[in-house]
């Protein structure tokens, strides 16, 4: 698995479902230089955790929007299946409500450039395709600051649903050191007392773009 922390996220444009519109052209980087971005993959359409998750981050959409951050959902289904579950209500298993983007990654390529794709491909000594695991996306988050670089990453197995608490944690934390140059101990949460930063983790933090 890798680890994006401190790194660029990776760049893609792919389409997506945009409050119930098809959009062609998508890209994080729209959101470069004005937004936080939580980047979240999710199994698959049509399943029942993953409905759990992506209505908690539309519940939760004004704690995000409030401090700055964008949300997008991903997974390896189509455009038309994301579009197909936005019809479903959400007594009956859909997602009917959620207006936040939901990337269609029907390729594999950002999943795999997030390295959160559940199995591999490869061509066999004939040249033909071999697939090994379902190659849809484990549960991945990744908050990604203004300048595009990736400071917080979780990845989760199937079976396990994330914590909308712990991702609204962790901007405030990182928004915390940000304004106020303080590091965020265990369990810290806005309002906290936090802790002054050395000089050597301060000075790497501001220099992540150089």
């Amino acid at each position: 698995m890798s680890v994006l922390v401190g790194k660029p996220a990776p760049s893609f444009t792919a389409q997506a479902v945009v409050d119930g519109q098809i959009v062609e052209q998508f890209s994080l980087d729209q959101y470069r230089g004005s937004k936080y971005v939580i980047f979240f993959f999710y199994p698959k359409d049509f399943t029942f955790v993953c409905p759990t998750e992506l209505h908690a981050f539309q519940d939760h959409l004004a704690e995000f929007e409030k401090r700055d951050v964008a949300i997008v959902g991903c997974s390896t289904d189509t455009e038309m299946s994301h579009w197909g579950w936005l019809q479903v209500p959400r007594s009956k298993g859909g997602i009917e409500g959620v207006t936040y983007p939901l990337v269609a990654d029907t390729n594999k390529t950002i999943s795999a450039a997030y390295d959160v794709l559940v199995g591999d491909y490869d061509l066999d000594e004939f040249g033909e395709l071999v697939v090994d695991g379902e190659l849809i996306a484990y549960r991945g988050l990744f908050l990604i600051d203004k300048e595009g670089i990736v400071q917080h990453q979780l990845v989760n197995n199937l079976p396990l649903g994330r914590s909308i608490k712990e991702a609204i944690r962790m901007v405030d934390a990182l928004q915390h050191f940000e304004e106020n140059g303080e590091v965020c101990p265990m369990d810290w949460e806005l309002g906290s007392e936090a802790m002054q930063a050395n000089h050597e983790s301060t000075a790497a933090y501001l220099a992540k773009g150089s």
